[in-house]
């Protein structure tokens, strides 16, 4: 299996052990650490049931479900946690002082050769490397949620991170049945987050200037933009917790990367966090996942032109700088937004003059967070 036999997660949260169960599966050896042992009790017993799930649906016999949960050892102790490990990827809370204090007692203890990866979706990888004594051999591998299920995982090299790392990286992601993308610089909001956090604000103001209603607005971004569900309803999905702490991180490192709307900060104070809490943009009952009931009735009512310009223009803005190129973007946000139409295929029948029209009034009106990147100025010029 590549240089990797032993992998160590850092925390045992929601994302900590899905990814010690997705690498268990692929054959690995994990040590799962957490500060204390009743977290890591409740995660072994998540782990036990979600394979356990998988053996119902005939997925996996039983004998591979004990076989994959054996491979996994929880450890309160991090000196025997990363005792011969090859990688550890760290699952820990988006703080970046906990952050810090983690990668200080890891450099104590880990082998010379570990490679260090963590799995945050905000901070920048750069800045995290630069706590440590081996920036050349720390990358980010950002999982999404859940892991078990969802299939991509942004790989983001630091400024100092050396091709050998990021090769393992890229190879152990695809070893363990993922989809690898390679965000080439190290941006605010790597590649989906910087297309998906501004659209969330981008449509609480669309609810605030086009006095169109949430149902509206959602069902023409289902219907007409061909997401898998509404805006509203995506970031009610995926917690309004999490994109308020997003919003806060990307902005404090690029004022320009996103246009904050008061609502998102506001919601998050008065701890309505979507389907976790039973209440953010909708109303929910809190024993059942509930989805939103959209139409396409409703989607009729409203043109979702201003969200696809700010979608295309952060896409845009991504291509531009070198992040990413098309291709990869596309696929990025099929697997980790679950497009089921290419952003710029949208675009196209939209009307690129159009979308670039578009994003010319706003940021006369609103400022320059709307002005049209060069790519798009381009693509429109080329149709006249």
């Amino acid at each position: 299996m590549s240089a990797i036999r032993k992998i160590t997660v850092l925390g045992s949260g929601v994302m900590g052990h899905g990814i010690a169960q997705v690498a268990s599966m692929a054959g690995y050896t994990v040590a799962l650490r957490d500060v204390e042992d009743s977290f890591l009790q409740n995660a072994m017993s998540k782990i036990k049931w979600s394979l356990s799930k998988l053996v119902e649906k005939q997925k996996i016999s039983q004998v591979d479900a004990d076989k994959i949960y054996d491979r996994i050892t929880p450890f309160v102790d991090l000196k025997e946690a990363l005792k011969d490990s090859d990688i550890l990827i760290e699952a820990v809370p988006e703080d970046l002082q906990l952050k810090k204090k983690v990668y200080a007692e890891v450099d104590s203890y880990s082998d010379k050769d570990t490679v260090y990866a963590s799995n945050t979706s905000t901070l920048p990888i750069s800045e995290m490397a630069s706590l440590t004594r081996r920036p050349q051999h720390f990358i980010g591998l950002h999982f999404f949620n859940p892991p078990q299920l969802m299939s991509l995982v942004e790989v983001i090299p630091g400024q100092m991170t050396d091709r050998r790392t990021i090769d393992l990286a890229l190879d152990l992601i695809k070893r363990i049945g993922k989809e690898p993308i390679l965000c080439r610089k190290d941006v605010v909001g790597f590649i989906v987050n910087r297309v998906f956090i501004p659209l969330v604000h981008e449509a609480a103001y669309s609810l605030q200037r086009d006095g169109a209603t949430m149902t509206q607005i959602d069902s023409a971004v289902k219907f007409k933009m061909d997401f898998p569900m509404g805006i509203f309803e995506l970031a009610d999905y995926t917690g309004l917790d999490v994109i308020h702490k997003a919003s806060k991180e990307m902005l404090l490192r690029d004022k320009k990367v996103i246009n904050p709307h008061p609502m998102i900060e506001q919601l998050f104070t008065e701890k309505k966090l979507g389907q976790k809490s039973g209440k953010g943009f909708y109303e929910y009952s809190k024993d059942k996942y509930e989805r939103v009931r959209l139409s396409e009735a409703e989607a009729e009512k409203y043109d979702p032109i201003s969200l696809v310009a700010t979608s295309a223009n952060n896409a845009a803005w991504l291509i531009s700088n070198g992040v990413c190129n098309k291709e990869d973007l596309e696929k990025a946000l099929k697997l980790g937004m679950g497009l089921k139409k290419e952003l710029f295929q949208l675009v196209e029948e939209f009307g690129v003059e159009r979308v670039v029209s578009v994003l010319r009034n706003m940021a006369d009106k609103y400022g320059e967070f709307y002005e049209p990147d060069n790519l798009l100025a381009e693509m429109s010029s080329k149709q006249k």
